[in-house]
């Protein structure tokens, strides 16, 4: 009997060294750390949900869309989360080798802006000639300050990049910018203690609600040569997005990464992020994305629906 249940015991042993000896190097690129968003792969990591599915995650961060972007590009990493949609189809029509494999937040509802408690400015409309944040060339935020400037004909507005939302908290404080950008749950504890106020959220334009804003975008050639390691990448990651709006669990675990209080990310879930945001499923409002990109010149001309197959490997990898 003991030699059975010592049999069963190294049995046990070599099934766990068996998965953990195949778990694949992955590489994955996500700006703002920090981010709720941007946490799903080191939360799952932590969790041991991406190395269940044989994936070894290595992450690395960057300062924002445009950033990432550059590190798909050159191969550095396999799949950059965050992306700007119009961005990324400006660089698809440039020959750049990225392909979109998942939405990665949809309806805006996550971004706002803001200024210090003592600025003069009251909203976005009465904000002309004033200097808007937005993280790097490319990104969503770039998109949204041109969108606002485009919808309240803001002509004199001077969109101005700085970097990721901590970075833009200290050149908003210090008058470098007139008007920050953020992602919940980042200076919500600020907006509560009274020290800058909201005047206004990137849900505000109908033009984005529904919109797909950030997409999940990967190396077309390691996607080429790596496709199943993509597909349990993508298994993974929906599991670990059910895991993370079940239970506390993860929240804490968030909230010990990141040093957040939990007033903050309790508010951020249930005014900012709701679950549906973060779907990958489907990347929405393309029609308006693809204007966005042509109106902004990402693009010079909308893509062909035969390119957009060819960008968007969403049904491919099902």
């Amino acid at each position: 009997m003991r030699f059975r249940t010592f049999a069963v015991s190294l049995l046990a042993l070599a099934c766990v060294s068996g998965a953990a000896q195949a778990a694949e190097l992955f590489r994955v690129a996500s700006p703002n750390r920090g981010s709720w968003e941007g946490a799903i792969p080191e939360l799952g990591k932590q969790a041991g949900i991406f190395q269940k599915h044989g994936l070894d995650l290595d992450i690395i961060y960057t300062s924002g869309g445009g950033e990432t972007m550059q590190v798909v590009i050159s191969g550095a990493v396999d799949v950059g989360l965050s992306a700007g949609l119009a961005g990324t189809f400006g660089a698809f029509s440039k020959g750049a080798p990225v392909r979109i494999i998942g939405a990665s937040s949809t309806g805006s509802r996550e971004i706002f802006y803001y200024v210090p408690a003592k600025s003069p400015i009251a909203s976005l409309r009465e904000a002309n000639g004033k200097t808007i944040a937005y993280s790097t060339a490319g990104s969503s935020t770039q998109v949204g300050a041109l969108r606002f400037i485009s919808e309240y004909g803001l002509k004199d507005m001077k969109p101005t990049p700085t970097g990721d939302a901590v970075s833009t908290t200290t050149q908003a404080m210090t008058g470098q910018v007139d008007i920050g950008w953020c992602v919940a749950p980042f200076n919500l504890d600020l907006l509560e203690e009274g020290d800058i106020r909201m005047i206004g959220r990137l849900s505000d334009l109908d033009h984005l609600r529904k919109q797909t804003i950030r997409v999940q975008i990967a190396n077309a050639q390691a996607l080429a040569t790596k496709k199943d390691l993509f597909v349990r990448y993508l298994a993974a990651y929906r599991e670990v997005l059910d895991w993370m709006y079940a239970s506390d669990e993860a929240m804490q675990k968030y909230i010990a990464i990141t040093g957040l209080p939990e007033s903050s990310v309790r508010r951020m879930l249930a005014e900012f992020i709701p679950k549906e945001s973060l779907q990958i499923d489907e990347v929405k409002g393309i029609p308006e994305a693809m204007q966005d990109a042509v109106q902004f010149k990402f693009l010079s001309a909308p893509l062909y629906e035969k390119q957009i197959g060819e960008l968007i490997q969403i049904g491919a990898l099902k």
